[in-house]
């Protein structure tokens, strides 16, 4: 088993939920089998507009044949293991071609890049996966006493497997860290909303430059809710608790919904910006996306 590229783009005609699931067909199959129980990255080719590029990491858990289509399969994504990139990485970069493994003896790119599916180098995954993750400033505050622990550790080039290591025993690998995976997505969310809350509006920066924001996963990592920028919004510390506790919620639309059960609507009313409306980032993609704005409305607001 071995690291892979996954082509994703979002208006394809395939069942796809990166942070869930990948849906492929019969011929990509050998190559989707060889990513089992390793890490794949994710990469929206150069044709899509507004290209995010290499955009997101995952382990590939077990793949299974489509139940609802004949002839096609999925590559069911271990939970809890889908990660956003907080930079997107271009194919190309100052240095040239990020991932090596696409050009030819010549140093020309060859065919393998038009492969919706393909492996890469264990140097390539880390290059990518560095430049991804890179946090050149870490947003304040550092989590539960994590400092700025160096995210490029273990990701750097090198001939050997440079970020899974197998001795007597498998290591935690940095990805599954909870605090740092914390951190990363704390970063995503706030850049996107511009460190302001998506209820109240409100932008405020402490004396420490720490913003007063948190970053709320809208269907909580306890239930299995990725960290992906579609399942963050950037919310106040009240806001936070009010959506935690179901007296908040959003329609599919963002209208910011009030629970009848909360003992002071008018109060909640006077907390919520003058549209009525959530405060999302410019590009629809980084929207709360409908799934979990649903799994929010079924399982958390009070109706």
């Amino acid at each position: 088993m071995g690291f892979g590229v996954f082509i994703h783009r979002s208006d394809s005609i395939y069942d796809d939920s990166p942070a869930e699931q990948y849906q492929f067909p019969s011929q990509n199959l050998g190559r989707v089998q060889g990513c089992v129980g390793n890490w794949i990255i994710y990469y929206e080719p150069r044709k899509v507009a507004a290209t995010r590029g290499y955009f997101a990491v995952a382990k590939v858990a077990q793949v299974v044949p489509d139940p609802k289509v004949a002839g096609m399969y999925l590559a069911l994504i271990e939970p809890g293991s889908y990660l956003d990139f907080i930079n997107p990485v271009p194919f190309n970069g100052p240095d040239g071609v990020i991932e090596r493994g696409v050009l030819n003896h010549d140093g020309r790119i060859s065919g393998r890049a038009q492969s919706a599916v393909r492996p890469i180098s264990a140097t390539d995954f880390n290059r990518i996966l560095s430049a991804g993750l890179n946090e050149p400033e870490p947003e304040l505050p550092r989590l539960d006493g994590v400092e700025a622990a160096d995210l490029t550790n273990g990701f750097q080039d090198a001939v050997q497997t440079p970020f899974i290591f197998e001795q007597e025993r498998r290591r935690v690998i940095q990805l599954s860290s909870r605090a740092i995976r914390d951190r990363l997505f704390r970063r995503l969310v706030l850049q996107a909303y511009d460190k302001r809350c998506a209820i109240t509006g409100l932008k405020l920066i402490n004396g420490g430059g720490r913003a007063e924001v948190d970053a709320a996963h809208i269907r909580p990592v306890e239930a299995n809710g990725p960290d992906t920028l579609g399942n963050g919004i950037a919310l106040s510390g009240t806001a936070h608790w009010m959506f935690d506790r179901g007296l908040i919620s959003l329609s599919d639309d963002l209208d910011i919904l009030i629970s009848r059960q909360a003992n002071d609507p008018e109060s909640i009313r006077g907390l919520i910006n003058k549209t009525g409306r959530a405060i999302v980032p410019l590009r629809p993609s980084a929207w709360p996306h409908p799934h979990f704005l649903q799994w929010h409305r079924e399982n958390c607001f009070k109706q």
